[in-house]
C-alpha cells in the first residue's frame, strides 16, 4: 500500500500523514509496545478491586471478555491511525473539524499531564517502599529524590528516538525482563493459592456489591484510557492489519495477565496494599523493581503522545521540545500536588474520551479519504452534538444506573448515532467550513 504525504502549513507533522520511509513498525513491534504499556501497578490494583464483589470465576470471565473487547477497540483505532498515517490529533481533526478539534486535543494534553504526574507518583511510592523494605530508608528527602530520579529518566528517554526505544530497548531487553517478573510473581501467588486450597479459592463467591457490567467497566477502563494515544504510535506501522493484530494481541495479553495477577494477590493476601503484598513475596523486591522500571514506559507513552498533541497546536515547537517541557512540568507537579486525591478528577476527565472515540471509530472506519476530511470543514456539527450527548449519558449512567456501567453503553450509543449519520460527511452543507 502506498502512502502519500500531504504537506501542512508551518511544518505541522502531527497533522501530516507520516511518510512511508518513516514507517518501521511490524506487528511484533506493535505487540511488544502494547504488551509493555499494558503492564502496570495501577492495572494490578484495579484487578484487586474486583473482589470480594465478584466471585473468582465471574471475575476471571469479566477480565477475559473485557480485555479482548477493550484491546479490540484499541486495535481498531490503531488500524485507522496506521492506514491514514495520522496522529491522534489528526483523527480528531478529521472527525470534528479543524477548528473544533482543538478542544479535545487540548483536553487530551491536560489528561496526559495528569496521568504522567500520577505515574511518577506511583513510581516514587514504589521506590520508597523498596527502600524501606531493603533497610535503606532513612532520609526524609527520599520521596523528593525518587521523584526527581524518575523525572530525569523520563527526560533522558524523551531526548532520544521513540522508534528506536520501542524496537531496540523495549522489544529486545525491557519486555523479556518484565515477562520474567510477571511469571515469577504469578508462580509465587499461585503457590500461595495452592497452599490455601485451589478448590476453595476457585469456587469463592462474591458479595454482590458490584454488578458484572460495572466490573466490565473497570476492566475496559485501562485499554479505553489509551484510545487518545494509540494512533500516535500506530502511524509508524508499515501495515494497518499488522498494527491491528499486534496491538490487539499485545494489550489483551498484558491486560488479562495484570488484572488476573491483581485478583490473585487480593484472593491470597490479607493486605490491602498491593505494593506491600508484592514485596512480601519471595523475590518480590527484584520483581517489583523491574515492574517499576517498566512503569516508566507508561509515563513515556503519555508524555510522547502529549508532545505530538502539543505540536499539532503549536508546530513551531518540535515534538521533542514539547516532550521535554511536559516532562519537566509533570515532575514539578508530582513534587507538589496531592495526586492521589486528584485521581477521581482524572477519571472524570478521561470519561470524555469514551464518547469521543465512539464517534471517531464510526466516522473514520473504512473511510478511504480520512486525510482529506481534515481540511473539508472547520466544525462537524453532528459529530460534536453526538460527542456532547455521549459525555452527558456517561455521567447519567454512572449516577442513576451504575449497575449497567458507563463506558460500554456510552460507547455503543455514540458509535450507533455516528454511524447512522455518516452520510452527512458527503453533504456539502456539512462539509463547508462553519
Amino acid at each position: 500500500m502506498a502512502f502519500t504525504s500531504f504537506p501542512s502549513p508551518g511544518g505541522n507533522t502531527a497533522l501530516t500523514p507520516l511518510p512511508a520511509g518513516e514507517r518501521l513498525f511490524g506487528w511484533r513491534d506493535h505487540a511488544a509496545l502494547w504488551l509493555s504499556l499494558g503492564v502496570g501497578l495501577l492495572v494490578m490494583q484495579i484487578g484487586a478491586y474486583l473482589v470480594p464483589a465478584l466471585g473468582t470465576q465471574a471475575a476471571l470471565m469479566v477480565i477475559v471478555f473485557g480485555s479482548v473487547l477493550g484491546a479490540g477497540l484499541l486495535a481498531w483505532t490503531a488500524k485507522i491511525g496506521c492506514d491514514s498515517g495520522l496522529s491522534s490529533a489528526g483523527l480528531m481533526h478529521a472527525t470534528y473539524g479543524s477548528s473544533f478539534a482543538r478542544l479535545p486535543v487540548l483536553l487530551n494534553i491536560v489528561q496526559l499531564i495528569g496521568w504522567t504526574t500520577f505515574e511518577l507518583v506511583v513510581m516514587r511510592d514504589g521506590t520508597v517502599a523498596i527502600a524501606r523494605q531493603s533497610g535503606g530508608f532513612s532520609a526524609s528527602l527520599w520521596p523528593v529524590l525518587a521523584t526527581i530520579l524518575w523525572g530525569a529518566v523520563l527526560l533522558a528517554l524523551l531526548s532520544g528516538s521513540m522508534v528506536k526505544l520501542v524496537r531496540k530497548f523495549i522489544g529486545r531487553y525491557g519486555l523479556p525482563l518484565i515477562f520474567a517478573s510477571l511469571v515469577w510473581l504469578s508462580w509465587q501467588f499461585l503457590s500461595k493459592a495452592s497452599a490455601q486450597g485451589l478448590s476453595e479459592i476457585w469456587n469463592r463467591t462474591g458479595n454482590g456489591s458490584m454488578s458484572s457490567l460495572s466490573a466490565l467497566d473497570l476492566v475496559i477502563a485501562m485499554p479505553v484510557s489509551w484510545l487518545p494515544l494509540v494512533a500516535d504510535f500506530a502511524r509508524h506501522g508499515r501495515n494497518g492489519n499488522s498494527a491491528l493484530r499486534g496491538t490487539w494481541l499485545g494489550y489483551a495479553v498484558a491486560n488479562m495477565w495484570c488484572y488476573s495477577l491483581g485478583l490473585l494477590v487480593a484472593l491470597t493476601t490479607p493486605s490491602t496494599d498491593l505494593v506491600a503484598a508484592l514485596l512480601l513475596a519471595q523475590g518480590g523486591l527484584i520483581a517489583l523493581g523491574l515492574i517499576l522500571i517498566d512503569e516508566v514506559d507508561n509515563a513515556y507513552g503519555d508524555v510522547y503522545s502529549g508532545s505530538v498533541a502539543g505540536h499539532s497546536l503549536q508546530p513551531r515547537w518540535s515534538v521533542r521540545r514539547w516532550g521535554m517541557s511536559l516532562a519537566i512540568v509533570c515532575t514539578a507537579l508530582a513534587l507538589v500536588l496531592p495526586i492521589h486525591s486528584l485521581e477521581p478528577f482524572l477519571l472524570m476527565l478521561s470519561s470524555v474520551f469514551v464518547p469521543l472515540y465512539g464517534v471517531i471509530l464510526a466516522r473514520l472506519a473504512g473511510q478511504p479519504n480520512v486525510v482529506q476530511l481534515m481540511t473539508q470543514r472547520k466544525v462537524d456539527t453532528s459529530a460534536v452534538v453526538i460527542w456532547l450527548l455521549g459525555v452527558a449519558c456517561y455521567h447519567l449512567f454512572a449516577q442513576f444506573s451504575p449497575q449497567w456501567g458507563s463506558a460500554l453503553p456510552t460507547l455503543v450509543l455514540t458509535f450507533v448515532l455516528a454511524w447512522l449519520t455518516r452520510s452527512l460527511l458527503n453533504r456539502p452543507e456539512v462539509s463547508v467550513a462553519a
